[in-house]
């Protein structure tokens, strides 16, 4: 009766889907070693109590900007182990794009009982700082996509996490790492531009089509079953990303080619399972949507799934999406003006994109929904993966 289901645990070809995801952090990043070795060199002295380093990294949409600062964070705080206790915090200015959002939000890390409100910007950063001086940590700062903040609200952040042990004996309370699409030091004001300097910037350049091909056979190795992804396959899915030097297209393009191969209930992936994406060059981490609330996440659920399959779904048949999305979590859904609340708050972020169109039939005007800067495919499963954790109201 359920034998559509047989596949599912299956795995002639996949074995461990958590190398396909985005957020999955290997040993080793290929074609990097470079750039984490002129970030070490960036923070030499690090092992001193009083010393605090700063660095920029500047790259394009899946150039490993983010995995880089991770990859150095983990590292670093591993090999200070016996030296220096360093805190890695990672804060996402998209969703976090205000000077008390990235504060609240740095001090909830350090403390889950510090109140949500009440307290000025500079009441909560020497609330930090006494933190991690009581606790005896250094805290190493990164704020991924940090010109979202910058347009939004200036450098005044900076300028203040920059002197926050001005006038103080003990120093070293935190180093910095700005990520950022683009160049953004012109939007400094000259006290934060003279405090990173000239030298601690690093520009990331797209991956070829060589160092493509290495990062599916890493990944593959790690995803799927031995030999289970033919050589030719894997040269399709780089060639098909080189055009743009994503890496997260190329892992978009793997996972899918394994699903479609699983699909057709084969064991191996060939040339025939790779098909280009229409959403190359997506703009948007999946860990991003971790700053939507559980209705903002069955709703853009809901756009996912139909996304994948198809360039555009109307506003109407959306919200009668996300009604059953509801329905599956059992969570009640919320009524026509809070869906289009979500919506615009999803086309803020740079998910989605709304139009109004003229309807199919030519009668009256809708509104058509497509993918914007994410791959659906892998957003479906982040957000599949967090409202299974929750405890939808």
């Amino acid at each position: 009766m359920a034998g559509y289901l047989d596949r599912i645990g299956a795995g002639k070809i996949l074995v461990d889907s958590e190398p396909l995801s985005f957020d999955w952090l290997p040993n080793e990043l290929v074609g990097r070693d470079e750039a984490l070795g002129e970030i070490a060199s960036m923070f030499m002295g690090i092992e001193s109590p009083n010393f605090s380093g700063r660095a920029i990294v500047i790259g394009p949409v899946g150039s490993g900007k983010t995995a880089i600062v991770r990859r150095f964070s983990e590292d670093l705080r591993k090999h200070l182990a016996d030296t220096r206790r360093i805190l890695p915090v990672h804060i996402n200015c998209r969703n976090h794009p205000t000077t008390s959002q990235v504060l609240q939000r740095i001090a909830q890390i350090l403390d889950h009982r510090h109140p949500e409100r009440g307290f000025s910007p500079g009441e909560i950063i020497q609330s930090i700082r006494r933190n991690l001086q009581n606790s005896g940590r250094h805290m190493l700062l990164v704020l991924d996509e940090v010109s979202v903040l910058l347009l939004r609200e200036g450098d005044d952040l900076l300028y203040q996490l920059l002197r926050i042990d001005e006038g103080r004996e003990e120093t070293g309370t935190l180093s910095l790492i700005l990520v950022s699409q683009e160049p953004m030091v012109h939007l400094f004001e000259a006290a934060v531009k003279s405090r990173f300097g000239q030298s601690n910037h690093i520009r990331l350049r797209p991956y070829n089509e060589e160092g493509l091909r290495a990062i599916v056979d890493q990944r593959t190795s790690a995803a799927c079953r031995k030999g289970s992804v033919r050589d030719d396959a894997k040269s399709r899915i780089a060639g098909f990303a080189a055009e743009t030097g994503d890496a997260r297209l190329a892992i978009e393009l793997l996972e899918s080619a394994i699903r479609r191969a699983e699909k057709k209930g084969v064991s191996e992936v060939s040339p025939e399972h790779v098909e280009p994406s229409s959403t190359r060059g997506a703009g948007i981490e999946p860990d991003m949507v971790d700053g939507l609330n559980d209705h903002q996440k069955m709703c853009l659920l809901a756009l996912c799934r139909r996304l994948r399959r198809e360039e555009s779904v109307t506003s109407g048949d959306a919200e009668r999406l996300y009604h059953v999305v509801c329905e599956e979590y059992e969570g009640e859904p919320r009524g026509h003006t809070s869906f289009w609340g979500y919506i615009k708050r999803l086309e803020e972020i740079g998910f989605i994109h709304a139009e109004t169109s003229n309807t199919p039939k030519g009668r009256g005007r809708t509104t058509l929904i497509r993918a914007a800067n994410i791959l659906p495919a892998t957003v479906e499963k982040r957000l599949e993966k967090d409202l299974n954790r929750n405890n939808i109201a």
